[in-house]
């Protein structure tokens, strides 16, 4: 990983919705939907995202493309800083950087054809002939799968799987290096699911894409990504390499995401203690004091009410923010017998 280069780097985010209340309509509060996330996302990866709804897994990759102007923090994307540049100046960037949603069917215009959709960044970003247009339209469809012949077609004449198909192929218009996929499978049957997946492999393979994949599917997001980071209430909890998260979980919050995946293997499963946590996510307008995670974390001390636990490195690119492991030593054991769970991965 050392010797990859870093494409995305994302440091210290904050992305708060102001609350208005009364006649006056006077600020009183705020929604933290991203509050304070850092990583970076190195070229040719894939870095899942995951976490329950409303932990602000899309409000984060918004953000990052700068589809919102952000509250605070600094993005930069192949080394251009545009966390504080103006919607207009961004206009440059945008062919690097895209973004495939999750409901293909809300994110298409019902009136355009195919070939209008997958069109309309070549006829935003570059003066090119109809022809030329045409030729890409037709490679970008053979590229994601798609018939030719469905070119003059309208979005309500295809399935989900073939709508998400058009989105990518949108999404490719530009030769983008960085593409966010927003849930790109959610609203799609179980037997598409993989044929979206495996074509974004593919084409990741084909085009050294880089992407950035959110999801609440953890099982999916163990296949496509190459790190994956937890997020809870607004932050990031965990973010380590797949193979070590998925093995040897750090944060409870993590334990307990994990233990809810079922196993394929009857016997693996019927060793599964499930973890169930008690209660509510607290609103992200009024976050609890200390850690986010304490008013439900089952292994929850008095200094996790007070204190937001330090985001730290417990092992070679395995991060955490928990006190469990505050005075951790170099192998990233924990100090308290409560979350003795297994050796470094």
């Amino acid at each position: 990983m050392a010797e990859q280069r870093k494409l995305v780097e994302v440091r210290d985010l904050k992305m708060y919705f102001p609350i208005n209340t009364g006649i006056l309509r006077r600020h009183t509060g705020d929604v933290k939907a991203v509050d304070g996330v850092s990583f970076d996302i190195y070229e040719g990866e894939t870095l899942g995202i995951v976490g329950e709804s409303g932990c602000g897994k899309s409000t984060c990759g918004r953000a990052v493309l700068r589809l919102y102007d952000i509250t605070a923090g600094t993005i930069k994307i192949d080394g251009v800083e545009i966390g504080a540049k103006g919607q207009s100046a961004l206009r440059k960037m945008r062919p690097t950087m895209q973004m495939v949603f999750q409901d293909p069917q809300a994110c298409l215009n019902p009136r355009m054809t195919v070939a209008a959709i997958i069109g309309e960044p070549l006829d935003e970003h570059t003066d090119w002939s109809k022809a030329k247009k045409l030729e890409r339209i037709y490679e970008l469809m053979d590229a994601v799968g798609l018939n030719r012949s469905f070119a003059n077609r309208y979005p309500h004449a295809f399935s989900g799987g073939q709508r998400q198909r058009i989105g990518i192929a949108r999404a490719l218009a530009l030769n983008p290096k960085f593409i966010i996929c927003d849930e790109p499978i959610a609203a799609l049957d179980v037997s598409i699911q993989a044929q979206v997946v495996n074509l974004l492999e593919d084409l990741q393979d084909s085009l050294g894409l880089t992407y950035m994949f959110i999801s609440h599917d953890l099982s999916m997001v163990r296949h496509i990504a190459d790190r994956v980071a937890v997020m809870y209430l607004g932050k990031i909890v965990e973010l380590a390499p797949r193979d070590a998260l998925y093995a040897t979980p750090r944060h409870p919050y993590t334990e307990a995401l994990l233990s809810a995946v079922p196993d394929p293997d009857p016997k693996v499963e019927a060793r599964v203690q499930r973890i169930i946590l008690k209660g509510d996510v607290p609103s992200p307008s009024n976050p609890p004091k200390g850690c986010n995670f304490s008013t439900r974390c089952p292994k929850v001390m008095d200094i996790c009410r007070q204190i937001d636990p330090e985001y730290r490195e417990l092992a070679p690119g395995h991060f955490t923010a928990c006190h469990l492991y505050n005075d951790a030593g170099e192998t990233g054991a924990p100090r308290y017998e409560c979350n003795q769970q297994g050796e470094d991965a």
